[in-house]
């Protein structure tokens, strides 16, 4: 059977998987302001669950899993590549190294933590919305949207800060987690209307509105969209 996409889904995902990566390379700058230190792709990654939760709420879950696992890899790549590019030998004047490897060359654990949080974040986002949109016969989208990324956004804290800063006290590494779910989620919230507005432009201009049957929520079943 033929499958196709329609072009605003195609740009809704390309945006994902551009946020995804550009919030990699963001997060190189740590920034500090009201008292919190944050890493820079706090301005720009919650957008990747935003856009999760449009495509989920329209498309349904099946294609926000294919959609998580194409920024999954197209992410992995980017990593790999930037990792190759430092270990191969520069021009003698170039002087661009340092600041090159500075965003390239990443701890491995820092790495691994990132791409496995973000996997397993946004799939129990998706999931949750889905699950929410079911019950509630595609009603109260806002609690789905604040409920799906409170859950996305723990499970990727939870993954990724453990992970990354092994070896801080434990209350600092809470503490670190509180304020990161807290600022994700309130951004979420504050741009909330934004993206309710968006999601009923998208059903209207696509006349879909996919609430999820009797699907398998294996998060492996890529090929089942």
């Amino acid at each position: 059977m033929k499958k196709s996409f329609s072009l605003t889904f195609l740009l809704m995902t390309t945006v994902l998987v551009v946020s995804l990566i550009a919030s990699n390379l963001f997060a190189a700058k740590v920034l500090h302001f009201w008292g919190l230190t944050l890493p820079g792709a706090v301005i720009i990654f919650p957008i990747t669950y935003i856009l999760n939760d449009c495509i989920c709420e329209v498309w349904g879950y099946k294609k926000a899993r294919l959609v998580i696992w194409l920024a999954f890899s197209l992410n992995t790549a980017i990593v790999l590549l930037g990792k190759l590019l430092c270990m191969l030998p520069a021009a003698d004047f170039w002087t661009g190294g340092p600041h090159f490897d500075y965003l390239f060359d990443f701890v491995p654990k820092i790495i691994f933590a990132s791409i496995l949080a973000f996997l397993l974040g946004s799939t129990l986002n998706a999931w949750v919305m889905s699950k929410m949109k079911k019950a509630d016969r595609g009603r109260r989208f806002g609690l789905r949207a604040i409920v799906s990324s409170l859950v996305g956004e723990c499970a990727d804290s939870l993954i990724f800060i453990p992970i990354a800063f092994w070896g801080i006290p434990a209350e600092k590494l809470l503490a670190m987690m509180g304020v990161q779910v807290a600022v994700k989620v309130a951004y979420e919230i504050l741009i909330l209307p934004v993206t309710a507005a968006v999601v009923r432009k998208v059903k209207k201009m696509e006349n879909t509105d996919v609430i999820d049957g009797d699907i398998s929520y294996n998060p492996f079943r890529i090929n089942d969209i």
